[in-house]
Formats: C-alpha cells, structure tokens, sequence
C-alpha cells in the first residue's frame, strides 16, 4: 500500500487524526507551499474521481480549526473561551438575564452535559450563578453577574473588531456563508425550511407579520 504524505495521503494531514479527527488544536498557520485540500482533491480524483463535497468538508474542518484558535485567541485575555462567551451572551439577550440550563443547551445547539460544565467555570469566574427555578422544582436558572456582562461588552468589542476573525470577506460573502450552512442545518433538521434567510424560503415564510416566540 502507498504510503501516506502530505503530498500523497488521501486527506491532508491535519484532518487526520483517527476518531474524532478533525480536532480544533491545529490553529496555527501552516505554511506550507502547497494547499494541502487542493493537493488532496487531485489526488482523490485521481483515485476516485472528482468529488467537490470531500474538498468542501475539509475545508470547512480547517476552517473551524482556525476560526477556533482565533476566537479563544481574542477572549483569552477575559479567561473565555468562545463556549462561554456565547453561553454569555445568550443571557444578555433574555429580558431577565437568566435562563433554564436546559434552554441554554437547546439555544448553543450543545449537550446537557456541555453546558453543565459550561456554567460550572463561569460561575467560577464570578460571571453567572445559579438559582433554582420558580417554575419548575427540580430546574436550574443560570443568571449573568454585573460581572459577567461587563466582560461580555469588553470582548464582544474585541470580536467585532476582528469581524470575528472573518475580516477576509466582505459583509454580503460573510452573510452568504451564513446562508450556505443554514441550508444544510435545514436538511439536517435543526430547524424548517421556512426560516432560511435569503430569497430561497420567500415562498414558504408566513405572510402574517408575526415573529413568534423563539
């Protein structure tokens, strides 16, 4: 068998790390004098034929690879990590402050156990606390500390500044990438077709006017 290189293996080599292999801790530049997705894809087609979706999805991966290391690169000095900014900010947009942890969860698209851990750290640091839910006996509210949203303005400056390390694009490509995954997420089931942006669900959003609880 082949053996497998950079300049030969099947995938480049930073998607391949067995299990769980596109792992986000290979945030750094690569420098490499060659695209290593490109050089994939020739070789794959060489193999199996053109396939643009294999491209498509790891580039996608390094993508997340450096957007990751980018995003925690900016909020480290706030001892955040994008996890818990977003967990942050999702409370800053409730009239209240505090949410369910389960809501929490639903919201980040993350599980139970995620959030759990999430809201553990942060309410280390002094930026949430936990409160038991009125409404439900056995739930949790998780509500933001003075603290919590002063750290979340202070970086969320840092992140709008860097146009959340997406300043390569141009706001109309960025909100086109947004409309690209949304359709994805659609087919996946994360939410009706209805909702995507653009003019492509036109035809199916409600005409009434009304927004709806989210």
């Amino acid at each position: 068998m082949e053996a497998v290189s950079p300049e030969n293996g099947a995938f480049p080599v930073e998607c391949r790390m067995g299990p769980g292999r596109y792992s986000v801790g290979v945030g750094n530049p690569l420098n490499l004098p060659f695209d290593p997705i490109g050089r994939a894809h020739d070789n794959w087609t060489r193999r199996w034929g053109a396939n643009p979706s294999m491209a498509a999805v790891t580039s996608i991966m390094r993508a997340q690879q450096i957007l990751i290391g980018q995003l925690d690169a900016a909020l480290k000095p706030y001892e955040l990590t994008f996890a818990r900014y977003e967990a942050l900010v999702l409370l800053t947009f409730s009239s209240t402050g505090e949410l369910p942890l389960g809501k929490i969860g639903e919201r980040l698209m993350v599980h139970p156990t995620s959030v759990t851990n999430t809201i553990d750290r942060l309410e280390r640091q002094g930026f949430v606390y936990r409160k038991p839910n009125p409404s439900d006996g056995r739930g949790t509210l998780a509500e933001i500390t003075d603290s919590g949203r002063e750290v979340v303005e202070q970086a969320t400056r840092d992140l709008v500044a860097m146009d959340f390390g997406l300043d390569c694009y141009s706001d109309e490509e960025a909100w086109r990438i947004h409309e690209i995954f949304a359709k994805l997420r659609v087919e996946f089931g994360d939410f009706p077709a209805a909702e995507l942006p653009g003019e492509e669900a036109a035809a199916e959003r409600p005409s009434t006017g009304e927004t709806g609880a989210r």
